[in-house]
């Protein structure tokens, strides 16, 4: 609880499974089978210096299926990394989606290892991330609840609901001002409500690409003004 809300530190267990780096396979599975209390799920072996610096992990396959003199740091996995422990919980979760990581070590400004967090855990904030993605898609506030009174969704909903009030005013001024030619040309009005609809899927189908692109960390800085551009041409 000392850590700032949302960040890797809440989010990571304090009980993991270490050893020397110099350890064997065999002396491992001793440790293991002979260790008065374990994590109820864990999924590595954590390599650490003296300092307690994560320097790798192993695998409970990788343990169980090699030779006992086998050097555990011989076996390690490639895709070991590890986050600080003040990193924003939205990123750890990026980081396992986007490396396919089962668990991952957490240290502290020095880069000892305080804690690790696993896939269960990562899942849960993916799962939190989208559904705050998709209600700010429908531009309903990521703290909508149902069971929120009327003011506090009215109060949630109504910048959007302003924002849409301007501009569906600016569009009647619009059409207002070609009065003359909606009534000499009977079709244009029939063809009004056609343009509206399509111009509002484009957006929408505009909105939930830019969206999802922000999640996946696809958009950036590099790429938003050709995006922005794309997506425009498409719209017109």
């Amino acid at each position: 609880m000392s850590y700032p809300e949302h960040s890797a530190g809440r989010l990571m267990q304090r009980e993991v499974v270490v050893a020397p780096t110099d350890w064997t396979v065999g002396q491992a599975i001793d440790f293991l089978r002979g260790a008065d209390h374990l994590p109820d799920q864990f999924y590595h072996v954590i390599l650490v210096d003296p300092r307690m610096k994560p320097q790798g992990y192993v695998t409970l396959g990788r343990v169980l299926s090699s030779a006992r003199d086998a050097r555990l740091k011989d076996i390690s996995e490639e895709s070991f990394r590890t986050v600080q422990a003040t990193e924003e919980e939205a990123d750890v979760a990026y980081i396992f989606n986007q490396y396919h990581l089962i668990s991952c070590p957490v240290v502290d400004e020095a880069g000892r290892l305080v804690g690790v967090i696993t896939i269960d855990d990562a899942m849960n904030v993916l799962d939190e991330e989208h559904e705050e993605d998709m209600l700010r898609l429908a531009g309903v506030g990521d703290e909508t609840s149902l069971s929120d009174g009327p003011l506090e969704t009215a109060k949630s909903r109504l910048p959007w609901l302003v924002v849409n009030l301007a501009t569906a005013s600016l569009s009647a001024m619009v059409i207002s001002a070609f009065e003359g030619t909606i009534a000499a040309l009977v079709a244009l009005a029939a063809l009004m409500p056609i343009v509206a609809s399509t111009g509002g899927i484009a957006g929408t189908q505009s909105l939930a690409v830019s969206v999802r692109a922000l999640a996946t960390r696809d958009l950036t800085r590099a790429n938003a003004r050709r995006v922005i551009l794309r997506e425009l041409m498409v719209a017109c």
